[in-house]
């Protein structure tokens, strides 16, 4: 029946000199399925590096959380994150940041956006390869980040985040397990 009046509204629309026309409708596939281990609600401890929030800072002890739920048409997950930062058992600093990550239709990739209370803003790319999904940033910009999940372990998904600065190697910002909280 739907199918019919499909038919003859296109058929009209045809006659009238009016360009066939039905709106592109996108749901959440696979690769969305797939990334859904890897944001959830959860919790961690750990240690910033020193050097990790930038030159000359030291090392902190690290307590955060996350909080994610999909959106728009559960065609993205959007994650709230928050983490103290103590020196000495002092707290020094809350850092913030908004995540949304998702399967883009056109690039045929992961793409996600980062932004933070340092007022920086990231565009990532990546690929999920089994049990690890990769994010690295994108664009010409002095410091590249790379986060790095990989969920093999049920007790939690194992975080890590790098950076490399003007092209250098790779190193250690901050590792965590994530659990669920």
């Amino acid at each position: 029946m739907v199918h019919a009046v499909r038919n003859m509204a296109h058929e009209a629309k045809e006659k009238s000199g009016i360009p066939a026309w039905e709106p592109r409708v996108v749901k959440a596939g696979p690769e969305m399925q797939a990334l859904a281990r890897f944001f959830g609600n959860g919790t961690w401890t750990g240690t910033v590096m020193a050097g990790g929030m930038g030159p000359g800072s030291p090392e902190m002890h690290a307590k955060g959380s996350s909080v994610c739920k999909k959106i728009l048409d559960d065609l993205w997950i959007s994650c709230m994150f928050e983490q103290d930062q103590f020196i000495g058992g002092k707290k020094v600093i809350t850092w913030k940041a908004h995540w949304v990550i998702g399967w883009d239709t056109m690039a045929h990739e992961y793409r996600a956006v980062g932004t933070d209370n340092n007022g920086v803003a990231f565009l990532f790319r990546g690929e999920l390869d089994g049990d690890r999904l990769v994010m690295e940033s994108m664009g010409e910009v002095p410091v590249k980040l790379r986060f790095t999940w990989d969920a093999r372990d049920p007790k939690g998904v194992a975080w890590k985040n790098e950076m490399s600065v003007g092209g250098a190697p790779w190193s250690l910002i901050e590792e965590y397990i994530i659990r669920s909280a």
